[in-house]
């Protein structure tokens, strides 16, 4: 995206398109912000009006506010491009689409906002875990200013389907802003800048690094041109900020090429002199040297930040939380206050979610394990019994890790698609039972529940996408929901006692 002008504070007869209305999100927000500032709107979307119904009746209260929205829906027109003065972009669209190359000027949500936002900026990405380190993160920001120990709000917003847009006009220079930021669209914001200003558009106060793993290999081809767009985060941070990174290859790049201020977060004590954060069994620790600007309190002996029992299960989870309180840490929050607030922190709605319990068997959500590892690391979570549901759309990863994560499974069902083609020859190689691939969930739920028993864990962790048999990751979650309560409700199926 090329570098364009700071946007100004009103957008009065300006001609925006929308490209990608979307269902939740960016698209949404863009359309009513840009609306209240009277831009002449076109929203286009390759969806028709079946399938965007539930956007675009949210949409309908601006028009009586605003100059009507004009429609492009089930396909988009290269005319409306070449005319626009700017076009909103979204992050899944590639650069090098014909149609973004005939518009004179992109923006996404994210650019919009942070032309605009006057708040401090936490900005969190990863291959996993960013969600639920962005979400600990604001929650313990929001304890701490419900005990009067920070001034103003906290916000959070991103790739979590909350655009930042939607509380922009709320914002004040005392607010924390926590975004999640997935690599597209940090991609749309490589080398932007703000007008009047040295400064990059994206330079958060701290910049933090979840698990790193491959994934949209798809997309990008290799590695190197997905942890290129990861990079973005810190490059526009000076020593003045913090990068908060992983104990592994890609986290010490981050580290040693960020100018921000280093703090690594690992599973084992780090060397001496290493600044940062360490799992020590259940509990994370933390060390400061005396360079770090103010520490709330002395730091030289390791200080205790996450506590031994949180209500999300897992050590990847401990990881999350070790790298948010990290964060928490350097932003002036006393340890005591972190760790207090991080062992009431509930999770997140499709992160190893526990929503329901029967027969004496604990039902978990997991969607959002999109790739093979994180669905490995949903397995070792937990004590019990695993039945696992998983499979899915291929993202040309290596399933290796999900197929050594199953064998610790009690039972193995698969959900259809390509994923699932090349997943269960990998079981049947590694001389695995399975179930499945079923094209209908109901189907997988049920024998599921056939297969479970009292003191077992179901739990769907996929680690692939969804976009075979669901919308989205969200819309896999939310039918695995209702259909698990739906059959055991029904006394079709009864779980072995």
């Amino acid at each position: 995206m090329e570098n364009t002008p700071a946007l100004p504070s009103a957008y009065a007869g300006m001609r925006v398109l929308v490209m990608g209305l979307g269902l939740h999100g960016g698209g949404l927000e863009s359309v009513r912000y840009l609306a209240r500032q009277g831009a002449e709107l076109t929203v286009t979307d390759l969806r028709d009006e079946r399938v965007l119904a539930p956007s675009l009746e949210q949409l309908e209260a601006l028009t009586a506010e605003a100059p009507p929205i004009r429609y492009v829906l089930g396909r988009h027109d290269i005319e409306d491009f070449k005319c626009a003065d700017m076009v909103i972009k979204n992050p899944g669209v590639r650069p090098d689409s014909p149609l973004l190359k005939a518009a004179r000027r992109i923006e996404t949500d994210i650019s919009l906002f942070l032309a605009c936002a006057p708040s401090r900026l936490i900005a969190v990405t990863g291959s996993k875990g960013k969600s639920s380190t962005a979400s600990a993160i604001h929650w313990v920001l929001e304890k701490a200013r419900n005990q009067g120990l920070l001034p103003g709000r906290a916000y959070l917003g991103g790739n979590i389907t909350v655009s930042p847009l939607s509380f922009l006009d709320a914002l004040t220079a005392e607010d924390d802003v926590v975004l999640e930021l997935s690599s597209w669209q940090l991609r749309d914001l490589k080398g932007r800048s703000n007008t009047g200003h040295t400064e990059a558009l994206l330079k958060p106060r701290v910049a933090v690094f979840t698990a790193i793993m491959a994934d949209h290999l798809d997309y990008y081809g290799t590695m190197d041109a997905y942890i290129a767009d990861k990079r973005i985060l810190y490059q526009g941070q000076d020593a003045r900020d913090l990068t908060v990174a992983g104990d592994d290859d890609w986290g010490r790049s981050f580290l040693r090429e960020s100018r921000g201020r280093p703090l690594m977060y690992a599973e084992r004590p780090l060397p001496k002199g290493t600044a940062g954060g360490w799992l020590n069994g259940p509990r994370g620790l933390a060390r400061l040297p005396h360079h770090f600007p103010e520490p709330p309190v002395p730091l030289d002996e390791p200080v205790e930040l996450v506590p031994p029992v949180v209500l999300v299960p897992g050590a990847h989870q401990k990881k999350n939380l070790l790298a948010a309180a990290l964060s928490l840490l350097d932003l002036g929050l006393r340890p005591d206050c972190i760790r207090d607030s991080l062992g009431a922190f509930p999770g997140i709605p499709h992160r190893l979610e526990f929503f329901h319990e029967a027969a004496g068997i604990r039902f978990y959500n997991d969607t959002c394990a999109t790739i093979p590892e994180a669905a490995a690391a949903a397995i070792t979570a937990f004590d019990a019994p695993v039945v696992l549901v998983t499979g899915g759309t291929d993202k040309n990863l290596d399933f290796t890790p999900l197929v050594r994560g199953a064998a610790r499974a009690k039972a193995r069902i698969l959900l259809a698609g390509t994923g699932s083609e090349r997943l269960k020859r990998l079981l049947h190689e590694a001389g695995l039972s399975y179930q499945g691939p079923f094209d209908r969930l109901d189907r997988a739920i049920r024998a599921s529940l056939e297969a479970a028993a009292a003191g077992d864990v179901v739990v769907l962790s996929p680690g692939c996408a969804s976009f075979d048999m669901f919308v989205n990751e969200f819309d896999r979650g939310r039918q695995w929901k209702e259909g698990v309560r739906t059959l055991l409700s029904s006394g079709s199926v009864h779980p072995v006692q």
